[in-house]
C-alpha cells in the first residue's frame, strides 16, 4: 500500500475530526502554532491555546497575536488548566521532547484536562528516511522517538484511552540549500545545537548528495496515532 504524501497536516487532522464538534482546543509544544494559526482562520467557532516551554519562543508567540489563540508558557506535564477543560489536544511532534521520565505524565495530564470522549490527535517523526540520516549526525532521536511511541501505546493500553485510528503518511521537506538547512534545522531556539567544524562538515557531506538544480527535496514519514479519551 502507497503511503499518501501530505503537504498540509492540517488536511490531514480535518479528514480525522470533526473541529466544528471539538472547538475548545489545546496544543502542547506549540512551537510558532503554526498549524493552530490556520486552523483559526478556517474555524471561526474554535479557539486554541498553546502551551510551550521554550521562553523566547513563548516570547516570540505573545509577540505575533492572533483573535482566539492564547499562550501560555508551561510543559506537557503540568498543564495549567482545570479537568475537562478542553475537546481536542494535539500534539505535533512534540511528545518525543518531552523528558523521557516525564511522558507517561504528559499523558496523564492530557488525559485530565479532556472532556470525556474528548479527542487525542499526537503526530510524529518516524525514525527513517535520508533526511533522519541527515539529522542523526547531531541530533539522534531514535531513543526518544521509540519511547513517544511506546508512551502512547502504554497509555492506550491502561484503558483510558481508546485509539481511534493509526495513520502514517510521508511530508515533504524542502531546503534551498545548506544554508537555510543549517538555519532552520541546527539553528533552532529550543536545541541550541553547537557543531564544532568536524560534525559540521559531516552534516553536510550527508546533506550535499540531495542537492539538485532547485535545492534538497527529502520527505520524513510521518505516524498519527488519534486516541478518544474514555469515560
Amino acid at each position: 500500500m502507497t503511503t499518501p504524501l501530505i503537504t498540509d497536516e492540517l488536511d490531514l487532522l480535518q479528514s480525522l475530526v470533526d473541529l466544528n464538534q471539538h472547538p475548545r482546543i489545546i496544543e502542547l509544544g506549540c512551537g510558532a502554532a503554526q498549524l493552530s494559526r490556520e486552523l483559526l482562520t478556517r474555524y471561526p467557532a474554535c479557539e486554541v491555546t498553546g502551551l510551550e516551554v521554550d521562553e523566547r519562543q513563548h516570547a516570540k508567540n505573545l509577540a505575533s497575536p492572533q483573535d482566539r489563540l492564547s499562550f501560555v508558557q508551561a510543559g506537557a506535564q503540568a498543564v495549567p488548566f482545570e479537568a475537562w477543560r478542553f475537546d481536542l489536544a494535539l500534539m505535533l511532534k512534540s511528545l518525543h521532547h518531552v523528558p523521557l521520565a516525564l511522558m507517561d505524565q504528559a499523558l496523564a495530564e492530557v488525559h485530565r484536562v479532556l472532556r470525556p470522549g474528548g479527542l487525542f490527535y499526537v503526530s510524529e517523526p518516524v525514525f527513517a528516511g535520508p533526511l533522519n540520516e541527515v539529522m542523526r549526525v547531531f541530533h539522534d532521536e531514535e531513543l526518544v522517538r521509540a519511547a513517544a511511541l511506546r508512551a502512547v501505546q502504554k497509555a492506550v493500553a491502561s484503558g483510558g484511552w481508546e485509539q481511534v485510528v493509526e495513520r502514517h503518511w510521508d511530508t515533504p521537506v524542502y531546503f534551498s540549500d545548506f544554508a537555510e538547512f543549517e538555519q532552520r534545522m541546527i539553528g533552532v531556539t529550543f536545541l541550541d545545537h553547537r557543531l564544532d567544524a568536524a560534525t559540521l562538515a559531516k552534516v553536510r557531506e550527508r546533506f550535499e548528495p540531495h542537492m539538485t538544480a532547485d535545492g534538497a527535496h527529502f520527505v520524513r514519514p510521518m505516524r498519527v496515532n488519534l486516541l478518544r479519551k474514555r469515560g
